[in-house]
């Protein structure tokens, strides 16, 4: 049995466009319809969603075999979170709250077997096939993803030191908690907003680094591609179900 190999960290080296959505319905069954839907990645979010480690595992196996790369986002950058993530065999983290290089490190450290890194030693789970992979201790940190999350006014200062910590792979925009760091909460879509979000994807890709963000509104989502972000989101299951039962809705009206 093989180490499972991460198509989307290979992409984003590769500078290859990665198009994603978040799941926020916290359902194996939406994100069995997701797997076949064609994305790219698919965001498993357990920070603003009510996902536990069950459901999480749930969602996993739905996506096994589609299209889409799962990621998980933790509810924190917290090592015992996720080692739990990493034993079910997630291997691509968008880690939240980001602020520096040593917060960086930190999540790098958390997805490394010793001496690179924290994370604990178990044998038998579904990461390494419950065994089955022979190699996987040595192994595993060759297919780790870690995308952090600049999203305040201390992580977007320091953009350039937290793209530097080795091990990070990607930096990732959080659109709505840097415009509320910045005194324009709500206002993500504000020019002068997007232009700060903008000129942080050209500072991350200087950088070296891939650079990516979540835009629910498709003419953002295209400009932003043009501008140069690696990996965008086009939005989430729940906003795509909202408006959809809306629109339909709507044409019955009167």
């Amino acid at each position: 049995m093989d180490l499972p190999a991460n198509a989307f960290k290979r992409a984003i080296r590769e500078g290859r466009k990665q198009i994603g959505l978040w799941t926020n319905l916290c359902s194996g069954l939406a994100a069995e319809i997701l797997a076949g839907a064609g994305y790219d990645w698919i965001l498993i979010d357990a920070e603003h969603a009510p996902n536990e480690l069950g459901s999480v595992l749930e969602q996993l196996r739905a996506l096994k075999g589609g299209t889409a790369t799962p990621v998980v986002r933790p509810a924190w950058n917290d090592p015992v979170l996720m080692k739990r993530y990493l034993d079910l065999g997630v291997q691509t983290f968008l880690v939240p709250w980001v602020q520096n290089a040593q917060e960086a490190a930190r999540a790098v450290a958390a997805t490394r077997y010793p001496p690179a890194g924290i994370r604990g030693v178990a044998l038998a789970h579904r990461a390494s096939g419950w065994g089955r992979i022979p190699d996987y201790l040595k192994r595993a940190h060759e297919e780790m993803c870690v995308l952090v999350q600049v999203e305040t006014r201390e992580a977007l200062d320091q953009l350039e030191a937290i793209a530097a910590v080795e091990g990070v792979d990607g930096v990732f925009i959080g659109p709505s908690d840097l415009a509320a760091a910045l005194g324009r909460i709500g206002e993500n879509r504000d020019p002068e907003v997007q232009a700060i979000f903008a000129d942080a994807c050209q500072r991350g890709r200087r950088a070296g680094k891939p650079v990516g963000i979540l835009a629910p509104v498709e003419e953002d989502a295209r400009k932003f591609l043009e501008l140069g972000f690696t990996y965008v989101a086009l939005g989430s299951d729940a906003g795509l179900l909202r408006s959809a039962a809306e629109q339909l809705r709507a044409r019955f009206s009167g």
